[in-house]
């Protein structure tokens, strides 16, 4: 077996239990570099909770059937989804086996104005078209808008409908033995939750208890900042400020949405708060040295794992990189370190302080 295939052995189509009455499955994703996305089937009797509910796609549902089967269930044994956040490969697949079987659904409070803003069929991506703007890459904007249509087509609308429940920050929710808190983690959405299961009984170990991490602490990827049809600036300080909160929340063992599971949540967020601070250092020295836009910031830099120049990568990962060296410069600006002004064309330009 090579590195690359062990680095994705976690997204084969093979159910895993990873704790007593907890089953990860991964569901496949269509043409996407994630590959899969880890629905939890959490047992209560015979009734099932599950986190985060996949795509909507035919080989996802007949995948999370043979899932259920596995365990003796059907899909109308579902009761409920606890969705992590509005992205379609978490929210959608959920909100069509509501119209089949009758589970509720239940999303964070903060991911309202993003859905209500999907109702409105804007362009897709429109927010992250104007963003790139702002951020010097209009050609960019232009070649995006070019490969998109013009709005979400109506038979996927419905699988954006609004949740039957709306959670807070710190509620909970009882599946058997185990009560899962709902914890805000703005930054990847804005309304974006985990959920956090509390020691385990008996555990005596220096990590206890469960946290289902949506995309929040992704274990071999840092996530996209702020991508949502309702975007709005801060979302990198919301993010890092997310991060913190985790670290100084109990140590869990970390479940995914992407990614296999890992033994320790702090772990991880050390790992990713090391990495936004390099990349802060990394994007104020490019503009040292004369980037100006965070277009040409993000030119200057590697990206993914492989060290790729930006130019190397496709639209959608070059849209992704531009907006989040142009996140970075916002805290740079914040912090003082960089100084930002806007031009009568709307594009922000950036020095050194």
């Amino acid at each position: 077996m090579t590195d690359a295939d062990d680095r994705h052995a976690w997204s084969r189509p093979e159910p895993e239990t990873v704790a007593p009455d907890v089953l990860r499955v991964p569901l496949p994703l269509p043409s996407d570099a994630l590959r899969a996305v880890n629905v939890y089937v959490l047992r209560d009797g015979d009734r099932l909770t599950l986190v985060d509910g996949g795509w909507t796609l035919t080989i996802a549902r007949e995948l999370l059937v043979q899932a259920l089967h596995g365990l003796g269930a059907v899909l109308p044994d579902i009761d409920r989804f606890l969705v992590t956040h509005m992205h379609r490969d978490h929210y959608t697949q959920a909100a069509a086996l509501r119209r089949e079987t009758g589970a509720r659904v239940a999303l964070g409070a903060g991911e309202r104005d993003s859905l209500e803003e999907m109702a409105r069929r804007p362009r897709p991506m429109a927010a992250q078209q104007q963003a790139l703007r702002a951020a010097g890459a209009a050609a960019l904007a232009d070649e995006l808008a070019a490969l998109l249509p013009s709005s979400v087509p109506d038979e996927e609308m419905a699988d954006y409908a609004l949740p039957d429940r709306w959670l807070a920050d710190g509620e909970r929710v009882t599946v058997g033995d185990r009560v899962l808190e709902a914890v805000e983690t703005p930054g990847h959405t804005r309304g974006h939750l985990v959920f956090d299961t509390g020691p385990d009984a008996g555990d005596t170990g220096a990590v206890s208890g469960l946290l289902f991490a949506g995309d929040h602490v992704l274990p071999h990827i840092t996530p996209s900042i702020g991508f949502e049809p309702d975007a709005r600036p801060g979302a990198l300080t919301r993010f890092l400020t997310s991060l913190a909160r985790m670290r100084d929340r109990p140590d869990r063992r970390l479940l995914p949405a992407h990614g296999p599971v890992r033994p320790s949540v702090h772990a991880r967020v050390d790992e990713l708060l090391d990495h936004h601070a390099g990349r802060l250092d990394e994007i104020e020295r490019v503009t040292t040295a004369g980037a100006a836009t965070a277009a040409d910031a993000a030119a200057a830099l590697s990206w993914t794992r492989r060290e790729k120049g930006l130019a190397d990568l496709e639209p959608f990962h070059r849209m992704l990189a531009v907006l989040e060296t142009d996140a970075h410069l916002e805290v740079l600006t914040a912090q003082g370190r960089v100084l930002r002004e806007t031009d009568a064309a709307g594009i922000h330009h950036h020095r050194p302080a």
